[in-house]
């Protein structure tokens, strides 16, 4: 697609995985600059992780799914959002001749680079080299400068797609939510699954996640549920697990049971924040069992909220 800007744009390169802090303070850096320049803001990025391609064998735990991270994107405040399919040729690229074709194709004059981001082929050259290139081309290159955790932060987290991977392994929720700049989310459509949940009382809805998606760590979650044809939004619980007292056959599933909801949802979509980690999940000695530990569930669920509700 090429572009019909006539002063041309400021953008950065990068998967965005997750649309992190980090992201968020160099795109806002972008858009800055973008400002300062009179010129418009913009984002390259991939629809396919780069590792992906170049080993088939990599299996991806992505933060956000391609349609998760352009919503996201979106709501940066970024004029561009420019999405490639990253491919074996664009990855043998060199980075010089991924420069040219940002700087013919999409009209790229200001490329703002990552403070410690590489790009082209093997990721061999470094900001020296892309500054050099650029002025062969009459493309300003800037570094954006290193993004720092707020001051009096206690997470001993960086913030990195990698380490909110390791929070949420760790049913670390709400440092997860920190390190993002937002809650953590799972959205898919809901399926039929094994139909415990209404004979227990609590009624579900099984939610099919895209594959490669990050699945965190097993247990109760309190999370917040957005239907994707309604946008209505309320809160429930979320069991990701093998329901082990059950015996339903150690097939993980994700389990959302909505409060106050006894509407069919099968077909709909729908987007399940987490908001806070309750519990990993066991096996109880009975149904019995069970059914008042998924009581006890909602009533701590409704104490947080409750709690909540009064510090506003």
């Amino acid at each position: 697609m090429t572009k019909t800007n006539s002063k041309g744009f400021v953008a950065t390169i990068g998967f965005f995985d997750g649309v992190h802090l980090g992201h968020r303070f160099l795109i806002d850096y972008v858009i800055e600059t973008a400002k300062k320049s009179k010129m418009q803001s913009m984002v390259v990025t991939f629809s396919e992780h780069p590792r992906k391609v170049l080993h088939t064998d990599f299996q991806p735990e992505l933060l956000t799914t391609k349609d998760e991270k352009m919503r996201l994107l979106k709501g940066t405040g970024i004029d561009e959002i420019t999405m490639l399919d990253f491919t074996k040729e664009l990855s043998q690229m060199p980075a010089k001749d991924f420069m040219q074709l940002l700087y013919n194709t999409y009209e790229v004059r200001v490329l703002v680079v990552g403070y410690d981001h590489r790009f082209g082929c093997g990721r061999a050259e470094v900001f020296d080299d892309y500054h050099k290139y650029g002025d062969e081309m009459g493309m300003r290159v800037i570094k954006c400068p290193h993004f720092k955790l707020p001051k009096g932060s206690t997470t001993a987290y960086s913030i990195s797609s990698t380490s909110i991977r390791k929070a949420l392994a760790a049913g670390k929720v709400k440092t997860a939510t920190d390190l993002l700049g937002h809650r953590f989310i799972l959205s898919g459509e809901v399926v039929h699954g094994f139909h415990n949940g209404t004979d227990l009382g609590y009624p579900t809805a099984n939610i099919k996640v895209e594959d490669g998606k990050l699945v965190p760590m097993e247990g109760v979650y309190l999370v917040n549920i957005i239907d994707g044809n309604t946008k209505k939004k309320t809160y429930g619980m979320l069991n990701i697990g093998s329901r082990p007292t059950l015996d339903n056959g150690g097939q993980q599933s994700i389990e959302a049971h909505i409060f106050d909801c006894n509407t069919d949802l099968y077909g709909n979509r729908l987007e399940v924040e987490l908001i806070e980690f309750l519990r990993k999940e066991k096996k109880f000695d009975d149904i019995d069992s069970l059914k008042a530990q998924l009581k006890s569930d909602e009533e701590a669920c409704r104490l947080i909220l409750k709690s909540e509700e009064l510090k506003r």
